[in-house]
């Protein structure tokens, strides 16, 4: 870790196979990082030790004034609980992740829905009015209104991936024609095995074919890239939003899904007649930790009554 003084800040990205964590001075700049393995299927505290040893280990018993998390799922910011979770996840749902971290590391603990620390991480100081989507194993969103993040009564505000009207196909939520049947990693390669009848790894492998030519890979990318402007369009005119930020491992495939963004705004711009910029994530994996230190950070600067 470089030279540095002062109390630490921790960033900590829960996902569903990794944990991330960055650990930064008061200005964010980075002085350490490092991840391991979610052990997820062995319930709430097996994951919270994991991310408490990680940090341990990349802070070597220095003050860390705060932390902040980046958790997948419906966060109740009361309690900083997950309020609802993928079943990938075993007994996450009303698992105390604020309080259990904080208990292990010693300092206060802030926990935000991933792709809310996503958004926070990636929008620029004068962007205030921001959409922001992550296109991974499913879809998920954040809406940034006036510069603040706008959860909604029940923390599920910007859940873009579960919009209706694309289609019939299944969604890993139960219903069906849902933003992520055409737009998430695992729906991009399900598609092409539909078309095709050749299985395959994933959306990466769908990429490469594309890549290389593939008529189908291709296909299905402009679909997805399409089915993501339309949904961005149909925030924008909503919300008067003229920013949306994707990131997510399907967005690495940006050059594919940009024809069908394109196709998109094309026929359905925003009505006001502002262009609707959509824009790739330019943080890559730092984007949600660098998002939840700025979460925590802004919880440490508050004056204890």
């Amino acid at each position: 870790m470089p030279s540095f003084e002062g109390p630490l800040l921790v960033g900590i990205d829960i996902g569903g196979t990794k944990i991330a964590v960055l650990v930064c001075d008061e200005s964010r700049r980075v002085l350490a990082r490092g991840e391991a393995p979610a052990p997820v299927a062995d319930g709430g505290s097996a994951v919270a030790d994991a991310a408490a040893r990680l940090v341990h280990q990349l802070t070597s018993g220095r003050t860390v004034r705060a932390a902040g998390v980046g958790a997948a799922g419906v966060i109740d910011h009361e309690s900083g609980s997950i309020r609802a979770a993928s079943a990938t996840f075993t007994d996450w749902v009303g698992f105390p992740l604020a309080s259990e971290l904080a208990d292990r590391l010693g300092c206060v603990v802030t926990v935000e829905n991933d792709v809310n620390a996503f958004l926070l991480g990636e929008a620029s100081p004068h962007e205030q009015d921001v959409l922001g989507v992550m296109l991974g194993t499913g879809v998920g969103g954040a809406v940034l209104m006036d510069g603040e993040l706008r959860r909604g009564p029940h923390g599920a505000a910007g859940e873009i991936g579960h919009t209706p009207g694309y289609g019939d196909l299944l969604c890993t939520c139960g219903q069906t024609g849902h933003l992520e049947t055409l737009a998430s990693g695992t729906s991009i390669a399900l598609r092409y095995t539909a078309r095709t009848g050749r299985t395959v790894a994933g959306s990466r492998e769908v990429a490469a074919l594309a890549d290389a030519g593939d008529a189908d890979a291709l296909a299905v990318f402009r679909d997805a890239g399409r089915a993501l402007g339309t949904a961005c369009a149909s925030a924008a005119a909503l919300l008067d939003i003229s920013d949306a930020i994707v990131g997510g491992g399907v967005a690495r495939a940006w050059h594919l899904l940009q024809p069908g963004i394109d196709d998109a705004l094309r026929t359905d711009a925003p009505v006001t007649g502002i262009p609707l910029r959509i824009r790739p994530a330019t943080h890559g994996a730092d984007a949600v930790a660098l998002g939840a230190i700025a979460s925590a950070r802004a919880l440490a600067l508050v004056p204890v009554a």
